[in-house]
C-alpha cells in the first residue's frame, strides 16, 4: 500500500515521525512532546464534544 492511500491518521505519524527525526530529539524529549500534543487534543476533543451536546452551548 502506498502512502498516498493510506489513512490520514497514518500519514500525518509517517510525517511527524520525519520530523522528530530530523531534529535529532532523544526519545525522552520525543514522549514528553507528544504527551503534551495529546493532552491539548484531548482538551480540545472534550471541549467540541460539550459544544455539541451542550443545550446551553449557542446562548
Amino acid at each position: 500500500m502506498s502512502l498516498e492511500k493510506a489513512a490520514p491518521e497514518v500519514q500525518l505519524a509517517v510525517d511527524l515521525i520525519y520530523l522528530l527525526e530530523s531534529n535529532d530529539l532523544g526519545p525522552e524529549v520525543v514522549l514528553a512532546a507528544l504527551e503534551i500534543v495529546k493532552n491539548d487534543y484531548e482538551t480540545k476533543l472534550l471541549r467540541k464534544k460539550h459544544q455539541t451536546t451542550s443545550p446551553l452551548s449557542n446562548v
